[in-house]
């Protein structure tokens, strides 16, 4: 058994690979930006982790010794011109430390022997710049010291993937579409089962492979046909697609990103990917990994297997797992002795007539289908405003309806901190001139239940103040609302227990 190095393991399919490999008895170390963002994963305690960025030659260096097997999972997404830079800058950086890593250890016979790498599936010339950002990490990887196996895959299919929660709630949202040329485009989807079961497989073939694959499942299909599929597997009347030669990838992307959950940040060099013929050139990979024995799953299965996981509330990691472009990361600045600036603080509390197991239920189950207790409709045009300036918006909902982790998004926050039974910490991931956190906390006082709430801003320049005072005023009516109507909640939920 092997010793692997999962690079984006709090990413959809890091997130995923990490229990497969330790399933497959393979040792894990996990490299990531910041250890906190897997603590409360159910395998945490069995992997060792280790905190860098793969553009940090030295830390990336260490994170390899001893390491095997390598697998780097890492992309940058968004709408900026930079990220193919970034891309560029982290792949040259982590395959120079894995050269390093395999000359220090050859002596013993150990070492780094070889780097797999999950892409894009590149069938035609004029690639959309992810895509062609994609070829290049790949095609590094395989100039390097170190051998490498690129898996070239095309729309992932499973539940909580971007592609699929696009395909989704495309198909499920609007029964007519009025929808641009690249629904025209082949491609040719894989479940993320098979994606999966490839990855690990590279943890154990022996000998030197220094190769692309391309990898797929046995369904070549157009986008309008995933559409004709997803609906027949979800029991929807057939849906009526026209398209529409006018659409650029720009307004499709604000097309999809109103309509879905996924934003436009996202959205976009997704749409622009599919523009491009997507379908495997080769099924070499068979050579080394066969098929299984009852062959690849098939796009209808795989939407019925994500369908399923989505029913049972039993989505292991989500697009949104990973940070969104764009969206802050700063910690919340230590107080009262922070000395940083100005922070705006709207704090409130209120004693509730239920149990802290109660209220805690409440607080833990806040957000997506489950709203935020006060005034559905301004939170509702908060989110629409923050998707049309290319925001997140409301439409992430929740992993899990009932449990949280730290990592997890809600929403347009993302969860901080949790300390069970006791706080919750939300970081916003809207666009603000500023940087945004919410807390909210059970506390004992005299026998009472104490519901604690507070919202704090650090903003950015005047236009951080400016808009801090614009808002002021709508704090009382949803900030205000909040503890009575959680309290109501956490009284009721206490009652149903009785």
């Amino acid at each position: 058994m092997a010793l692997c190095l999962v690079t984006g393991a709090t990413g959809y399919i890091g997130g995923r690979l990490v229990p497969e490999l330790l399933a497959a008895g393979h040792d894990v170390r996990c490299m990531v930006r910041s250890a906190g963002r897997l603590r409360d994963l159910p395998w945490t305690e069995r992997v060792e982790v280790v905190e860098a960025d793969a553009t940090d030659a030295e830390r990336t260096r260490r994170a390899l010794d001893g390491v095997e097997v390598a697998y780097y999972l890492i992309h940058a997404m968004g709408t900026s011109g930079r990220f193919a830079e970034r891309d560029r800058l982290a792949a040259r950086t982590f395959a120079a430390a894995a050269a390093a890593a395999a000359a220090a250890a050859a002596a013993a016979g150990a070492g780094v022997r070889r780097i797999v790498y999950l892409g894009g599936l590149t069938a035609d010339e004029r690639l959309s710049p992810h895509l062609a950002s994609r070829a290049e990490v790949g095609e590094i990887f395989l100039r390097g010291a170190v051998p490498a196996v690129v898996l070239r895959a095309a729309v992932i299919i499973g539940s909580g993937s971007a592609s699929f929660e696009m395909l989704r709630y495309l198909t499920e949202r609007l029964p007519v579409m009025t929808t641009p040329r690249w629904v025209r485009s082949r491609t040719q989807p894989i479940a993320v089962r098979d994606v999966l079961r490839y990855l690990v497989a590279w943890a154990e073939v022996p000998g030197t492979v220094n190769r692309g694959f391309d990898i797929g499942g046995p369904d070549v299909l157009t986008y309008a046909d995933m559409m004709h599929g997803y609906a027949a597997v979800a029991g929807l009347p057939p849906r009526l697609i026209i398209p529409v030669p006018l659409l650029t990838p720009r307004l499709s992307s604000l097309w999809v990103g109103l309509v879905t959950p996924v934003p436009v940040s996202i959205a976009r060099p997704l749409v622009e990917s599919l523009r491009n013929e997507a379908v495997c050139g080769e099924h070499d990979i068979v050579r080394y990994v066969p098929d299984p024995a009852g062959g690849l799953v098939g796009f209808r299965q795989a939407v019925s297997l994500a369908l399923m996981k989505i029913k049972e509330a039993d989505v292991a990691t989500r697009w949104s797992s990973a940070s969104t472009p764009g969206a802050p990361s700063d910690p919340l600045p230590t107080d009262p002795d922070w000395a940083g600036g100005s922070l705006f603080v709207d704090d409130r509390s209120l004693a509730v007539q239920a149990s802290p197991e109660a209220l805690w239920q409440v607080i833990e189950s806040i957000g997506g289908r489950n709203g935020w207790y006060s005034l559905p409709m301004a939170w509702q045009l908060r989110g629409l405003a923050d998707r049309l300036v290319g925001g997140v918006g409301l439409r992430r909902g929740r992993r899990d309806p009932a449990r949280l982790r730290v990592g997890d998004s809600i929403d347009f926050w993302r969860v901080e901190e949790v300390l069970p039974g006791r706080l919750l910490r939300l970081r916003a991931e809207m666009r603000l001139p500023g940087l945004a956190w919410l807390e909210l906390g059970v506390t004992r006082s005299d026998g009472r239940t104490i519901y604690t709430q507070r919202a704090i801003f650090h903003p950015h320049g005047l236009l951080g103040h400016l808009y801090w005072w614009a808002i002021s005023p709508f704090h009382g009516l949803i900030f205000g609302r909040m503890p009575v109507n959680v309290a109501a909640a956490a009284r009721r939920r206490e009652r149903m227990s009785l």
